[in-house]
């Protein structure tokens, strides 16, 4: 009867850590961008295992959350909206403030923030190795135990696959497809002139990845300083990354304190500032003059915006969680 138990209590543990080996395609974990999809939903890296990188940035929302701060360990809420990972693989920093220079810099930041994850990066290393699964596929892929540059070489490697180029806006840019008559007149809004979105949201993601100060630090009620927290410099008081635009359409809330939520209130704040924010500090001289768009104006920049959304992610609001092919596996 013993040799029985034993057997089948060997029987369960050998399925288990096979279960544990595979991902969730199905596949077998043998590639740093399958282990670092694994270790993007891992909670132990988390001081009290209860989130995970996945946990704010939600797959079916484009990587983002759906809340102006999100909830980390012991309940506590981030200093900044959480910003969709997708299409990071050419941004020259990271975060709102360019504190990271690379993928791999950015990884490790969340795991010890102390409202994120709040997990010091020894501590997380330790975690990893005292698990005989993630201990083999460390040694299975990178031909050495788990440490802190491996872990965010897996993390770097499995986000760099994270680029979306199916919107009806690419469909439009490799002729497949035409815009809508309010799709059409909001994307010449977005490059011309009057609404001046392409100074800041121009090449294939829709950044510059300049820092910019739109407006949104006053010094009293809105007080994140933005980029001069890493400069020191006056003149960067306020300024913040801009954000890439794809996928714009299931990011909200808006903006890197999530005070907006919906296009149709960034629209708006952009068309005058000034009625939304007084007294704005040091912000940007090009928003110094309301735009004067009309309200059909409006809807048709919100319209264009929207194509740049890839499809699958505007299916998950009916159909539910999508499940995301990237690329490289």
């Amino acid at each position: 009867m013993k040799k029985t138990f034993y057997t089948f209590l060997l029987l369960c543990l050998s399925i288990s850590f096979i279960s544990a080996s595979i991902g969730s395609d199905g596949d077998p974990i043998s590639t740093k961008i399958a282990l670092g999809r694994k270790l993007f939903s891992e909670k132990i890296l988390s001081k009290d295992s209860s989130v995970s990188c996945a946990s704010c940035h939600k797959p079916e929302f484009a990587f983002a959350d759906t809340v102006a701060f999100s909830l980390g360990i012991e309940g506590k809420l981030t200093k900044r909206n959480t910003p969709s990972v997708l299409n990071m693989k050419n941004r020259p920093y990271y975060f709102y403030d360019g504190r990271a220079a690379s993928l791999e810099e950015q990884s490790l930041m969340p795991i010890q923030n102390p409202d994120e994850m709040g997990l010091p990066i020894d501590e997380a290393v330790s975690r990893l190795n005292a698990s005989p699964v993630y201990k083999t596929l460390f040694k299975k892929i990178f031909r050495e135990a788990p440490s802190a540059k491996n872990l965010s070489s897996a993390l770097a490697a499995y986000e760099e696959t994270l680029e979306t180029v199916n919107s009806k806006f690419d469909d439009w840019s490799n002729n497949l497809r035409d815009l809508s008559p309010s799709e059409e007149r909001g994307r010449k809004l977005f490059v011309g002139d009057k609404a001046k979105c392409f100074d800041c949201h121009a090449m294939e993601d829709f950044t510059t990845d300049d820092f910019r100060n739109i407006g949104l630090y006053n010094g009293k009620d809105l007080v994140d300083a933005g980029l001069f927290n890493i400069t020191k410099k006056e003149t960067d008081l306020g300024k913040f990354k801009t954000p890439g635009l794809r996928n714009v359409a299931v990011t909200a809330p808006y903006m890197h304190n999530g005070i907006f939520k919906t296009l149709d209130e960034v629209i708006e704040y952009y068309n005058d500032p000034s009625k939304v924010v007084e007294n704005s500090l040091n912000m940007d001289q090009a928003l110094m003059k309301p735009l004067g768009l009309s309200v059909l104006e409006k809807k048709d920049l919100v319209a264009f915006l929207r194509t740049l959304t890839d499809r699958k992610f505007l299916s998950a609001k009916k159909n539910g969680p999508v499940s995301v092919k990237k690329k490289g596996q």
